[in-house]
């Protein structure tokens, strides 16, 4: 194990211990905390999970996409078949507009940018990705600049594809990790937060059964920021569902 890395040890936050942020007959929409896996894996301490959880007060939910254990964030997940089919065709086929907020070590130079780098799992080093010009899966991460301070930066990241970990290599790549990344920062950008400054602020999508534009907010945990509502396609409402 590289020097000044602890070993893992799963130790999910139980206050709260489920927060759910809006419920119907199709879908569920959760603010999952940093430290709490999406889906339940094999060990059995590994079995409590924010899907797991959700089961308990809605035995049908099903996971339609993921966030990183250490993500926070909105999460929406499907009630009936239907609508896990048609919201993983939404995903799918990038219909869904989502909006993610960081801190990042050191000073981003550009005030915003695009980021085109492909993305492909390092397979001795997994669950950690790679840049692969050679194998990787097209990826594209548009960022923003929102406030430069001393020593670091925060930003905001609107990924257009969906990669494990892409918003983390992709920052990566331009020299500035994730604070408290414990996967890909180096020591200083790890020690500057004590959990992975990165949070998944926003998701629009279309409602499976109606077809209506809704959209969910999280208000970001780290930062004394309140950003510009993201307005719902075709429209120029700017009021939070």
């Amino acid at each position: 194990m590289p020097a000044g890395k602890k070993p893992f040890i799963y130790d999910p936050p139980m206050s709260p211990y489920l927060s759910l942020v809006y419920y119907d007959n199709d879908i569920v929409v959760a603010n999952k905390q940093s430290g709490l896996l999406s889906v339940t894996g094999i060990q059995p301490a590994h079995k409590d999970a924010l899907i797991s959880r959700v089961q308990k007060v809605l035995p049908s939910a099903t996971v339609v996409h993921r966030l990183d254990m250490a993500t926070s964030g909105i999460m929406v997940m499907a009630l009936n078949k239907e609508a896990h089919r048609r919201l993983s065709k939404q995903f799918q086929d990038r219909l869904t507009k989502k909006r993610y907020y960081a801190r990042v070590d050191g000073t981003v130079a550009d005030d915003e940018g695009s980021i085109t780098l492909p993305l492909i799992v390092d397979w001795p080093n997994r669950p950690k990705q790679k840049v692969d010009f050679e194998n990787g899966k097209p990826s594209l991460t548009h960022y923003r600049v929102i406030k430069r301070l001393d020593g670091e930066t925060w930003v905001e990241l609107l990924p257009v594809t969906g990669r494990s970990h892409q918003l983390r290599v992709h920052m990566l790549s331009l020299g500035h990790p994730i604070l408290g990344d414990r996967l890909y920062a180096h020591d200083e950008a790890r020690a500057k937060a004590p959990r992975l400054q990165l949070h998944a602020e926003t998701l629009i999508l279309q409602h499976p059964s109606t077809g209506e534009w809704k959209r969910f907010i999280s208000d970001v945990p780290f930062m004394d920021y309140q950003p510009e509502t993201l307005p719902l396609p075709g429209s120029d409402d700017i009021n939070p569902d």
